[in-house]
């Protein structure tokens, strides 16, 4: 790239010359002062087979797209994530009344056997529920068979209905989030296969449910969440299930807000039977604001293999098959931003 790329982006950001060797930049601004006006237009605009990362910088804007994601090794990285801000409204059961399948009932549509998506400093907000009044499931995100190595930080993940991040690669699907603001109605953060959160804040408007799992299609899948805080509207329940499932919350925190409903399993008609029980949901250090209640006393000594809390972490969630937080360390190391 030439010098003309660096007067685009100095206003806030040093990119080192070493970015260019190591990552591909793509710039979108919607002042049409840089490679694009629309984040839609960048992804199109990357080539077929890409091997090394290709990294889209978004100035910040409100970009109100729906994006479509059909390539791997993408990062979408934001200026600043409450001021760039993508923001469509799409209700699920609407775009189901004309299409076969979920592929484009979100904000973000990550397309089947995609992989290796990170996502940086973003809002992303699917705002039907505002503007209509209806909170029924509404994606931020949804993808779904194949798609795996998710990461997700610093980011803003926002729905006015359900289902707010959806990863439903029920296979060997493995996400990574941390740093990251969740709000949404029922069961809003519902990953399926391999799942670990850290360091993040959760807000739910539902009576129903916060969180959920599906782990059913191997017993090891997990949702691991550690420290996290929760919040919601008064009586907001935890999380539920109705598929096997396993829970681990270590050293999170519950509002006053929080009912004493215990992760519970939710009957299906027909009902399903589980493989491997309903009584896993672990805990360590986990405590109210105001109250403590029995259902969340320490019992990680009672999960398979007893694992110990100085085990649980990232690579252990995903059977050391991957190490999202080092490469989310070396992704930031190799852009080398420096704030002026």
């Amino acid at each position: 790239m030439n010098l003309k790329i660096f007067s685009l982006i100095s206003f806030c950001i040093l990119f080192s010359l070493n970015v260019f060797t190591q990552n591909k930049i793509i710039i979108v601004s919607q002042d049409g002062t840089a490679d694009f006006v629309s984040i839609q237009d960048a992804l199109d605009a990357i080539p077929d087979g890409i091997v090394e990362r290709i990294v889209i910088y978004i100035k910040n804007g409100t970009y109100n797209e729906k994006i479509y994601i059909v390539k791997s090794n993408i990062a979408l990285v934001g200026e600043d994530k409450e001021k760039t801000k993508i923001v469509y409204a799409e209700l699920r059961k609407n775009w189901r009344e004309t299409h076969s399948d979920d592929y484009g009932a979100g904000v973000i549509n990550i397309r089947n056997e995609v992989t290796d998506i990170l996502f940086s400093s973003l809002t992303i907000h699917n705002n039907f529920g505002e503007i209509y009044e209806d909170h029924d499931h509404a994606f931020a995100i949804r993808a779904g068979e194949g798609v795996t190595r998710i990461i997700i930080d610093n980011c803003r993940l926002i729905s006015d209905g359900g289902d707010t991040v959806s990863l439903w690669n029920k296979e060997d699907g493995m996400y990574y989030h941390s740093n990251c603001y969740f709000e949404g109605w029922v069961d809003y953060v519902c990953p399926r296969g391999y799942c670990y959160i850290e360091n993040s804040s959760f807000f739910g408007h539902n009576l129903t449910a916060s969180l959920w799992h599906d782990g059913s299609q191997n017993e090891n899948h997990k949702f691991v969440l550690k420290n996290c805080k929760f919040d919601g509207v008064k009586g907001f329940p935890l999380g539920r299930f109705h598929r096997d499932a396993q829970f681990f919350l270590i050293d999170c925190s519950f509002s006053g807000n929080m009912s004493d409903r215990k992760i519970f399993f939710s009957p299906t008609d027909p009902p399903r039977i589980l493989s491997w029980g309903e009584s896993r949901q672990f805990y360590f250090n986990c405590h109210g604001d105001s109250i403590d209640y029995s259902w969340h006393q320490d019992n990680l000594i009672s999960a398979p293999g007893n694992p110990g809390v100085e085990k649980i972490d990232a690579s252990w969630t995903f059977n050391f098959k991957w190490d999202p937080a080092k490469e989310l360390s070396e992704f930031y190391q190799s852009l080398e931003l420096e704030e002026l």
